[in-house]
């Protein structure tokens, strides 16, 4: 059995509580169910003093379900295997990089990637807590695949991130108690590309949260910083291809570590790549492919990357309040895309040699690899 799953409400829901107490076609709502937010079960507050001394939280790169992994997205359990990884961990995240729509017209760009509904059943049981998409392939299917996507998000089994109906949905962090650790989970992306340019979230129109330039991720970072015992943000960013992070990760992490942000970790590059600690941040640059299509060898190399929390630390004051990481330790499972498209852990001399790529790219990260020395 996983650790006691923690559930999730977007914060805004949940702060609305306590202070109470480019072409497609069609419309309407493709379930025709009710609009009510989909949730795990109400949060407790971040007031609670007791708890775990510890939790551990872990991250997967980027998943979709593209040609030959497209079946697992009606296979509720096609996703079992990465439970080891994932599911026993307090709280695990990985970057949804598909559109959740079977209608809608593919845009002008090479790769359109879609998954029906029924994929985030199989992601919600290989244990994962919240999903980001906040990426270049949510809107691959235009105004009506959005229009699909957004409704779905509404009755999703897994919380989601970095979309929404407008901008400040879209930067609407994501709120999980892992071991009564208040958690927010942000996410916004900065690649430039057709979405991030014709579909980026704004004050009145839906799309995806757009970190170019940084500001609106930062105020939002900042406000989850005050009243939060951990602030994570999920970032979609680098270059194609690159094993080291580029100068716009670099500056945004920067400024997100600035805003209050205690881990910041990401993808896109279709490269795993250096991670570790940064002042009170831990900062993680490249995730890999995840649940990927493609089979080329380099594109095949990836990772699970997790996190253990000293929990009584964050628990103590809200993380604006800190300047110390609470992030003690990192560990990284090496694993190379399998023929199924799954990742698979590797042993031996395999392991080893990834491990090797892993430390020389923690290299040029520029990354402390030790709380102490961050």
């Amino acid at each position: 059995m996983r650790s006691p799953r923690v559930t999730a409400l977007l914060a805004a829901t949940a702060l609305a509580l306590t202070a109470c107490g480019s072409s497609g076609s069609g419309d309407g709502d493709p379930s025709g169910s009710s609009s009510a937010s989909g949730s795990k079960g109400a949060s407790p507050t971040s007031s609670t003093p007791t708890g775990p001394k510890e939790i551990t939280i872990a991250f997967g790169g980027d998943v979709h379900f593209q040609d030959r992994v497209a079946h697992l997205a009606t296979e509720p359990n096609g996703l079992k295997s990465l439970r080891p990884y994932l599911a026993t961990a307090d709280l695990s995240m990985v970057n949804l990089e598909t559109a959740i729509t079977e209608r809608g017209e593919p845009m002008p760009k090479k790769f359109n990637f879609r998954a029906p509904t029924s994929a985030l059943t199989t992601i919600d049981n290989a244990g994962i807590d919240v999903v980001s998409m906040a990426n270049n392939h949510a809107v691959d299917y235009g105004p009506q695949g959005l229009k699909d996507t957004l409704a779905f998000k509404k009755k999703s089994p897994v919380p989601i991130v970095g979309i929404g109906k407008d901008e400040k949905e879209a930067f609407a962090p994501v709120e999980l108690n892992p071991g009564n650790v208040s958690v927010a989970v942000l996410s916004s992306s900065q690649v430039r590309e057709e979405t991030l340019a014709n579909w980026s979230a704004d004050e009145d129109s839906p799309g995806i949260a757009n970190n170019l330039p940084t500001d609106r991720m930062v105020k939002a970072v900042e406000k989850a910083a005050k009243d939060h015992d951990l602030v994570i943000a999920y970032l979609h960013w680098g270059m194609d291809y690159w094993n080291c992070p580029d100068q716009r990760s670099v500056n945004a992490a920067k400024d997100l570590q600035e805003a209050g942000a205690d881990i910041i970790v990401g993808g896109h590059s279709h490269r795993f790549q250096g991670s570790g600690w940064q002042g009170k941040s831990y900062i993680g640059y490249g995730l890999g492919n995840f649940v990927w299509y493609s089979s080329r060898p380099y594109d095949k190399e990836t990772g699970v990357l997790t996190l253990t929390v000293d929990a009584q630390a964050a628990r103590a004051k809200p993380s604006a309040k800190r300047d110390k990481t609470v992030v003690t330790d990192s560990k990284w499972t090496p694993m190379v895309v399998g023929p199924e498209g799954l990742p698979i852990e590797q042993t031996g001399a395999e392991k080893d040699r990834l491990m090797q790529v892993k430390d020389e790219r923690n290299e040029c990260s520029g990354l402390a690899q030790s709380p102490d020395a961050g």
